[in-house]
């Protein structure tokens, strides 16, 4: 990593949440090479539910993001990670008690085997290899860059997206992601002429804990396209290198 990334990870380490001790072996739907060791106490952060997964949220935070086009995963799949996470619900409700602790882990990370094994595989119509289409994800990335957060890594692959981003203070995950997808969905079924659901309605979160932790996601973001076996690929960008200039040259990929 260079010299101007390792600025960027101490910018993010100072405001990242402190390290508490706590022990979460990975996020649900992020991979091994990204996920670390530590997770927050449950008192340290709001725990957002919105149906499938829990989401861990805290002010002025950093995140591994990942969220997926609507096709990418096929419908049998969600029904499965649905049932599961019903399933270990539902003792805690027959048992009149609230989810332990242990219960809420399972259910975050329930998913990450099925999501791992369609991440590049390559599902459903990939309608981000189109340059235009990837274009506007990109630009609808830059918009709030440094100004309701700061991107340290991006990466737009086929039929998902990667961000490693630093939130500042004031703006949620939740309204952050919303505003991205809802824009980009608008726009992107404008010039395909498609109409209906362009983003899965669930993304994937990993609330990172450390320098260490930044720069693996850093890497992981990096490495996406060339692990996935997309040569040349445009649409990745790492804080420190100046890619901005030709993430949208050419897109490349068909």
């Amino acid at each position: 990593m260079t010299s101007d990334e390792n600025v960027c990870g101490r910018d993010a380490r100072t405001t990242a949440a402190e390290d508490s001790g706590a022990t979460e072996p990975r996020s649900a739907g992020v991979p091994p090479a990204v996920a670390g060791a530590s997770r927050p106490r449950f008192g340290e952060v709001n725990i957002r539910d919105r149906g499938r997964l829990p989401h861990w949220e805290k002010e002025g935070a950093t995140y591994f993001l990942t969220f997926r086009l609507a096709d990418s995963l096929p419908k049998s799949i969600l029904d499965r990670i649905e049932s599961e996470r019903h399933a270990i619900a539902q003792i805690a409700n027959q048992l009149h008690r609230p989810q332990s602790v242990d219960e809420r882990r399972k259910i975050q990370r329930l998913s990450t085997p099925i999501v791992e094994q369609f991440l590049d595989s390559g599902a459903g119509a990939c309608h981000l290899r189109s340059p235009a289409v990837a274009e506007i994800v990109v630009d609808t990335l830059r918009h709030f860059d440094e100004d309701r957060y700061r991107l340290f890594a991006w990466c737009v692959m086929p039929h998902h997206v990667h961000v490693v981003v630093r939130l500042f203070p004031g703006h949620t995950l939740a309204t952050v992601l919303h505003s991205w997808k809802s824009f980009t969905a608008k726009h992107a079924n404008q010039f395909l002429r498609l109409h209906g659901a362009f983003w899965q309605r669930e993304y994937y979160d990993h609330l990172i804990r450390n320098e260490e932790e930044l720069e693996r996601s850093i890497r992981y973001v990096a490495d996406n396209p060339a692990k996935a076996n997309l040569k040349d690929w445009k649409w990745v960008w790492v804080c420190g290198r100046d890619a901005r200039t030709t993430a949208a040259e050419d897109g490349g990929a068909t």
